[in-house]
């Protein structure tokens, strides 16, 4: 085998390795939102790094290290009822200087039932990823919502700036129009 058909087998498995990873990752987020629906605790932790951060701007989830990850859902998960997790629209970008790490912008929806409550959210997250003995998982996660509210009040939510609730507070959407994208529009075009 010449060099050159040795790099370019070099560069072929770096090529699978990247596509074989993107498609652990979408299994990864996929499981999450499975294991969420469950309320598989031993399952959706294992999904995390042991050192993984998950938080949320408005500051209702937020934990560092896989064990208060686990307390966090336990706690989350009291409350909860049936829920229906769905993912889409997922942007993964494997690290091109490190192939063991990579990042992600997960769009998703929920139905879910705190307290009871028929409630509708849209959120991202905002991931990052890491490969430790051969196994991919989620090392941060950030939570941001477009909003989450009551069934019954989604008609009218998206109209009104505080359209997050959570553990009873009435909050402010994180997105769209915290972002300077949104910012500008307003301020140029409208």
């Amino acid at each position: 085998m010449t060099d050159l058909e040795v790099s370019n087998l070099g560069l072929l498995a770096d090529r699978v390795d990247r596509l074989e990873s993107r498609e652990t990752i979408r299994e990864l987020v996929t499981n999450y939102a499975i294991a969420c629906d469950i309320h598989d605790i031993p399952w959706l932790t294992s999904l995390f790094t042991e050192d993984a951060r998950f938080g949320s701007p408005n500051g209702k989830m937020v934990s560092e290290g896989r064990d208060a990850i686990r307390e966090m859902f336990i706690k989350t998960f009291r409350i909860r009822g049936p829920a229906f997790h769905w993912t889409h629209d997922l942007k993964i970008t494997i690290d091109p200087l490190d192939p063991n790490k990579a990042t992600g912008l997960v769009h998703a929806h929920a139905e879910t039932t705190p307290d009871g409550v028929v409630s509708i959210a849209a959120m991202k997250y905002h991931d990052t990823y890491r490969r430790d003995d051969g196994v991919w998982r989620i090392a941060t996660r950030e939570i941001t919502f477009l909003y989450y509210v009551p069934y019954a009040q989604y008609g009218t939510a998206l109209n009104q700036e505080k359209r997050v609730l959570m553990g009873g507070d009435l909050m402010p959407a994180d997105y769209p129009e915290k972002l300077s994208a949104w910012q500008d529009y307003e301020r140029l075009y409208r």
